[in-house]
């Protein structure tokens, strides 16, 4: 495995932890970047949901919701399904039956593999990943077990991994695969993630190892959303050139100012090519949903794009409908499902914080 990261501060080079970091141990410079969530799958990795008292009580619910959400997933493409322990592994296979899906024993804290999981990167059909570290969202949570997924997925995959000493989450990146990545001020420069790291020096370490070359920043997310404002609840690239973004309408709702704003924002931005982008309004769920600790952050922007099908999540809201004519339209060729992810929230996300796809590609090792 190479040793860690170049990473350039404001015009100088620091080597972070060891200095006979070469710029051949970079994915950039060995040709590797993150593909767009569209790009052709190999798989879908998740978690199965434990431990009722991290839901809230409602664990029964979640467990139903996850079985429809991987049954629908497995349909269109592989499953990677890691079970905590013999309890959860009895209960996913008793509810999953004949799915797709490919069951892991690894010890687990919780269930939001796009954040603790492994960001894969291609170069051609060469597959490798970037682990980041985890570090649940600031301390909120325990985390030291999902901290090490990432390690055991390039294990079991048999590929490359740039174990990296930066503590970023997946849920907190949009990228759009030509090389523009979308973000959070609200997220990234909190002090609990990585003291210090400014804009410009995120521009650097993106640049460097998924290939985010002009990286775009939006001011916040959704009023107590525990990920302190990640993008893809709010915020998702839809193909190389379409965003789709969230708006609250009542004046009187905490969201809608953050919402309006970036709405704004994102109308002033340019793609890679210095090209305006086109901007789709998403509504956000109408009703007011309560949850164990205070107001849930309800969003239908959190759908999962996979081969040949998009997963939108529902709430038995007004807005459900609409939400699904927004979105069909945006990903000709593909299936737009919603599927009820109302006691997925009560842990504080949906569908695409859940999921992580492996991109379709042959696993890489570094030459000895």
């Amino acid at each position: 495995m190479f040793p860690a990261f170049r990473f350039r501060e404001a015009g100088s080079v620091l080597m972070t932890p060891m200095s006979d970091v070469t710029p051949a141990d970079l994915p950039r410079d060995l040709g590797f970047t993150m593909p767009a969530e569209w790009a052709e799958h190999a798989a879908t990795w998740m978690s199965w949901p434990a431990d009722d008292d991290l839901w809230f009580g409602h664990l029964e619910g979640v467990r139903a919701e996850f079985a429809e959400l991987v049954r629908t997933i497995a349909r269109f493409e592989p499953v990677h399904l890691l079970v905590r322990d013999e309890e959860s592994s009895a209960d996913a296979r008793a509810r999953l039956g004949r799915a797709n899906v490919t069951f892991h024993d690894v010890p687990l804290d919780d269930v939001w593999m796009r954040d603790n999981g492994p960001i894969f990167v291609k170069r051609d059909a060469d597959l490798a990943l970037v682990d980041w570290k985890f570090n649940s969202w600031g301390g909120k949570f325990n985390w030291s077990n999902d901290d090490r997924v990432p390690e055991y997925v390039a294990g079991q995959l048999g590929t490359h991994r740039w174990a990296q000493p930066f503590v970023l989450e997946g849920g907190g990146l949009e990228v759009n695969g030509r090389g523009v990545g979308l973000t959070t001020r609200s997220c990234f420069l909190t002090d609990t993630r990585n003291p210090g790291l400014t804009e410009e020096g995120y521009a650097f370490l993106l640049a460097d190892t998924l290939g985010v070359r002009k990286l775009l920043w939006l001011d916040g997310g959704l009023e107590n959303d525990h990920t302190d404002g990640h993008i893809d609840t709010i915020t998702r690239f839809t193909d190389e050139r379409t965003i789709v973004t969230s708006v609250e309408p009542n004046p009187e709702d905490p969201n809608h100012a953050v919402m309006a704003k970036n709405l704004a924002d994102l109308r002033a931005m340019t793609d890679q090519d210095g090209q305006p982008f086109r901007i789709v309004e998403l509504p956000l769920p109408a009703n007011y949903l309560e949850g164990a600790e205070g107001r849930l952050p309800p969003t239908y922007a959190n759908f999962y794009i996979g081969n040949g099908f998009v997963v939108v999540p529902q709430y038995g809201d007004p807005n459900d409908a609409r939400a699904l004519e927004v979105l069909t339209p945006l990903f000709p060729g593909r299936e737009v499902i919603g599927l009820s992810s109302r006691a997925i929230i009560e842990g504080g996300g949906s569908f695409h914080c859940v999921t992580q796809q492996q991109p379709a590609g042959t696993p890489w090792m570094q030459d000895a």
